[in-house]
């Protein structure tokens, strides 16, 4: 009777194992984004969602005894292999602000429009490569960043892996146009709160699905319209700290150095845009380990939407504060992410931020690793996301060319691969 029990546990097990679905990729050079090193004559299985081993090809069927109907192999002979990129600061329900204003997005444009808009920005961003995003605000359109995520996680839509915010939390007064007649509503791209009602805002956005809480630490609401901090540090730390007690992490946009101090003693996980912090802060950020969200490419968009002709006319102001931003940055040694704000310029142009990265001085390995490993401790899955290793999500691209050497290369992306699912094949 024993022996006919251990028999039926192993025709049991052998069943559930044979029921799983893998995937062969063989012949590709991957790119080892921690190294910085391509490695020939290794093969990649892929087990369902995950990553389940690297070894020659030889040796994996060897391993793993696997049904010739449960495989399907992809040679990619010629091409560069590598993880999924990801995103750390975008905006899916915003489209380009030179085909409509900020202002009338949130004012006119219906919440449906919007989300039907973010479902083609999603799958555009996709394509192009990127595997995740961390989505900083649905300006105005409530939480339907939230709703986006579970429609793409059923498989309702297809799109990059997401983790979203709440509106951003701004201080109450400082947000918005300012002086209009009190009769007047105006609706708010933002959620205003202060003091002990901060600890209820961030709650009630948990509760509401938010990933991570987004903070304004300044806002245009000087005596003359000038940036100035918004939060006191004793706020800043109560949002940090109620935060923190349920396991997510605080991010706060951040145009001062006074404003970025506060957030960073507070122990925010990261400053997003920074452009006016010094060298003195951007050391201060090193000391506490926050992360520096650049958000090169909008800054760039913007004035070229304003007429600028990059390499034609003399550098805008803001232009010139972001080369002084990221200078100072990688002086200090600031851990730099992979983020562009995208959004207020075309979904799917995502690479634009990689290559602006390069070109304002950071090495292609960091740019590549800012993209990958830095924003997958972003995404809070350092240890799941952003590389090509055992174990880890089968988040991969591969694409013609070597990114060691050309960030371009990315461009030419033959395929796209997200949780073990091949979204564009050779």
């Amino acid at each position: 009777m024993k022996s006919l029990i251990m028999i039926f546990l192993s025709l049991l097990m052998a069943q559930t194992t044979f029921a799983q679905n893998y995937i062969l990729l063989k012949n590709a050079r991957i790119l080892d984004v921690a190294e910085g090193k391509l490695i020939e004559g290794k093969a990649v299985l892929i087990e369902n969602n995950k990553i389940a081993a690297i070894d020659t090809e030889n040796n994996i069927q060897g391993s793993y005894q696997i049904p010739m109907e449960k495989l399907k192999i992809l040679d990619l002979t010629g091409l560069t292999l590598m993880p999924g990129l990801i995103d750390a600061h975008s905006h899916i329900l915003l489209h380009p602000y030179n085909e409509t204003s900020w202002n009338d997005q949130v004012l006119w444009e219906s919440r449906a429009e919007r989300v039907a808009r973010a479902v083609g920005h999603m799958k555009a961003t996709l394509d192009a490569g990127f595997t995740s995003l961390r989505d900083l605000g649905t300006e105005g359109a409530g939480y339907a960043d939230v709703g986006l995520k579970k429609a793409m996680e059923k498989g309702v839509i297809v799109g990059p892996r997401l983790i979203v915010a709440g509106r951003a939390i701004v201080a109450t007064g400082s947000y918005g146009p300012k002086g209009l007649d009190l009769s007047h509503t105006v609706t708010l791209g933002a959620e205003a709160a202060d003091g002990s009602d901060l600890v209820r805002v961030v709650r009630d956005q948990i509760g509401k699905g938010a990933d991570v809480v987004k903070i304004y630490a300044d806002y245009r609401w000087g005596p003359n319209g000038e940036a100035r901090p918004t939060f006191s540090l004793d706020e800043f730390k109560m949002v940090v700290e109620t935060a923190a007690s349920s396991g997510r992490r605080v991010v706060a946009h951040s145009a001062t150095d006074e404003g970025m101090r506060r957030a960073i003693l507070a122990g925010v996980q990261s400053i997003e845009h920074g452009d006016a912090g010094t060298l003195d802060t951007f050391r201060l950020m090193k000391k506490h380990n926050v992360i520096y969200c650049p958000t090169l490419t909008v800054t760039e968009a913007n004035a070229q939407y304003s007429g600028w002709k990059k390499g034609i006319d003399e550098m805008p102001a803001g232009v010139k504060r972001k080369h002084a931003a990221m200078t100072s940055a990688m002086e200090a040694g600031v851990t730099i992410c992979n983020g562009s704000d995208v959004g207020p310029y075309t979904h799917g142009d995502n690479l634009r931020e990689l290559k602006l990265m390069h070109e304002y001085g950071l090495s292609i390995l960091k740019t590549l690793q800012a993209a990958t490993i830095v924003d997958a401790e972003l995404m809070n899955m350092k240890d799941t996301l952003g590389q090509v290793k055992a174990g880890f999500l089968a988040d991969l691209i591969a694409l013609e060319g070597n990114p060691l050497e050309d960030l371009d290369s990315i461009s030419h992306l033959k395929m796209v691969m997200k949780d073990g699912v091949i979204y564009k094949e050779l």
